[in-house]
């Protein structure tokens, strides 16, 4: 790996990045502040932390900053079934992401994996 950009995780997470900007212009414009910004810096989380992870000196300090990675994940998951119970979403677009979030989140745990038995 040269740089963050290299991994597939990371290209992957900045593409659902763009998903959930997409998806969340037609939300109520009163949840701009609300889940709207929530949803949205807990998107950009993931491939923040996987590039400041890479960019570290260690592959302990990296796999530190996957988990936190995952743990944005987790945000973001929660906050797209509230988007869906309110409507904000409907349910093929909370699919269409939540696959999205389920390959990301697999790809983390390999990456978490494989560098642990280096």
């Amino acid at each position: 790996m040269k740089t963050h950009k290299d991994l597939d995780v990371w290209r992957n997470s900045i593409d659902m990045v763009t998903d959930i900007y997409n998806c969340t212009k037609d939300f109520p414009k009163e949840e701009l502040y609300g889940i709207v910004n929530q949803l949205r810096r807990a998107s950009i989380s993931v491939p923040s932390n996987i590039a400041e992870g890479a960019g570290r000196h260690s592959q302990k300090e990296f796999v530190q900053f996957l988990y936190i990675a995952l743990g944005s994940m987790a945000e973001v998951e929660t906050q797209l079934i509230i988007s869906l119970n309110l409507k904000f979403i409907d349910a093929s677009i909370f699919e269409t992401l939540n696959n999205k979030l389920i390959i990301i989140r697999s790809q983390l745990f390999g990456l978490i994996k494989h560098l642990q038995n280096k």
